[in-house]
């Protein structure tokens, strides 16, 4: 004889039912809706820097490719621990997109941040530009080689403009230091304009920043770029040589890149790194980067990981070989 179920015990049974279906399909359902409204892109840098500039380049062309817009918002200071902390801490809901930079992995072995290589998830790598060594163009030096010679017979004595103590500029310089055996005098400004400044007025003898940022008095004849801090030679400097070209095989500068917290669903991811790619390949954003001077270097999520741990540990044994004051 089959036991009589009342009808109040089904349709208990029934509601136990839908509410584990409907938790179970919470997450694709988020997933699946993501993005349904604007998804901030924090900026750890203050407006009109480069930083910011590939940060609203990047932001029109991924408009183009998702249902929803980016919106800049700048945090910057402390070398741009708070912006890149706001995200390490936010929602892992894919709405606070952080553009990272070269000092997230740089800040930790200055003791001024705690975060590691894997406190985010990553969406992909956009930009790296390198350091170069760059001079007035009636500076004594006409080669690197003639400026490494001065500086090996006058140590301390040669001084180079930085972004900041314990910037990516000053580890560059002192990476050089450490590389060559060679001793510079390297004094640090509020960023690569204050210090461009500085030597256009013969303030300083040399600058460590991208070409980008010294490219208008680079065009005008003001300023000469010696070497760029790279494997290859970099678009519109075609003719300005390498460190490696020179037996230094020292290759190193700034980068920006796009993450999100480490718990951040990997369908959200997803959508994200799919969006990054496609805006990458649009040719109004490429020109954009040429008509700013900032390199296009796009790595993938997985192979921007790699690429990050690896900065992150170089970046940390560096710091305790050089001196880091100014």
């Amino acid at each position: 004889m089959i036991p009589r179920v009342s009808s109040r015990f089904l349709r208990r049974i029934g509601q136990i039912g839908m509410l584990a279906l409907a938790i179970g399909l919470t997450p694709a359902v988020h997933a699946n809706a993501y993005p349904d409204r604007p998804i901030e892109l924090v900026v750890p840098t203050s407006p009109a820097g480069g930083t910011d500039v590939l940060a609203r380049l990047f932001a029109d062309a991924a408009r183009k490719q998702l249902p929803q817009s980016m919106v800049i918002v700048n945090r910057p200071g402390a070398a741009g621990a708070i912006g890149m902390r706001s995200v390490v801490t936010a929602p892992p809901d894919g709405y606070r997109v952080a553009m990272i930079i070269a000092a997230w992995a740089i800040l930790p072995s200055l003791g001024e941040a705690n975060w590691t290589a894997n406190d985010f998830k990553y969406v992909a790598r956009i930009n790296e530009d390198p350091a170069a060594i760059t001079v007035r163009s009636d500076a004594p030096w006409k080669t690197v080689e003639e400026f490494l010679a001065d500086a090996k017979k006058r140590p301390g004595q040669i001084s180079i403009g930085n972004v900041g103590v314990g910037s990516i500029y000053h580890f560059a310089a002192a990476a050089l230091e450490d590389m060559t055996g060679l001793k510079f005098s390297h004094i640090p400004f509020q960023g690569a304009n204050p210090a461009v400044t500085a030597l256009l007025g013969g303030h300083i003898n040399a600058v460590a920043v991208s070409p980008a940022e010294v490219s208008a008095h680079v065009a005008s004849g003001k300023f000469r770029v010696l070497a760029v801090m790279s494997e290859k030679r970099v678009k519109g400097f075609e003719n300005i040589p390498t460190l490696t070209e020179k037996q230094i095989p020292l290759a190193i500068g700034t980068w920006r890149g796009l993450t999100v917290p480490k718990n951040t669903p990997d369908a959200v991811v997803t959508v994200l790194r799919d969006a990054t790619r496609k805006a990458m390949a649009d040719p109004e954003f490429q020109a954009g980067l040429d008509k700013a001077n900032l390199g296009f270097a796009y790595l993938d999520g997985p192979e921007f990981h790699t690429f990050a741990e690896k900065n992150f540990q170089y970046f940390k044994q560096l710091a305790g070989k050089i001196d880091l004051k100014p």
